[in-house]
This record gives structure tokens, C-alpha cells and sequence, in this order.
């Protein structure tokens, strides 16, 4: 789960965390997530997955290391 991704993109600051279930993921996803039910995804303003990670603080610490704002999805 470890894919870079360009956060240099200046378009929009803000960026939406929104848990995802592990059973709704493609096969190499879930066989990587081991036995985690949920993750967390941090989406762009376009609904673009940006990232995937293990929990909620780490997506949050994420966003806003890239300098980014985060928005929880509900």
C-alpha cells in the first residue's frame, strides 16, 4: 500500500476522508489490508482516490502534511 502520488497539484486544498470497507476493495487490496475490516481513503475535490491508509488519524496526518485541509465524509 505503499503507491507515491503527486500531492503537488495547486487545483484545490481541501481533501475529503471517508472510511472504506475492506470487503468493497479489489482482491490485491484486501489480500494487502490482512485483517483490517475498514481503511481510510483521502479523495480529492473530483472524487479522485488520493490515498489509502490504515486509520482515520493517519489519513488526517496525511492530508495536512501535504498541506492540505481534510474534511471528514460521513
Amino acid at each position: 500500500m505503499n503507491t507515491p502520488i503527486d500531492f503537488d497539484d495547486e487545483s484545490s486544498r481541501i481533501v475529503y476522508v471517508k472510511a472504506v470497507d475492506v470487503a468493497d476493495l479489489p482482491d490485491d487490496l484486501r489480500a494487502e489490508a490482512g485483517t483490517r475490516e475498514q481503511l481510510y481513503a483521502v479523495h480529492d475535490s473530483d472524487g479522485q482516490q488520493l490515498a489509502l491508509v490504515t486509520d482515520r488519524q493517519t489519513a488526517f496526518f496525511l492530508a495536512r502534511e501535504n498541506d492540505y485541509s481534510p474534511v471528514a465524509v460521513h
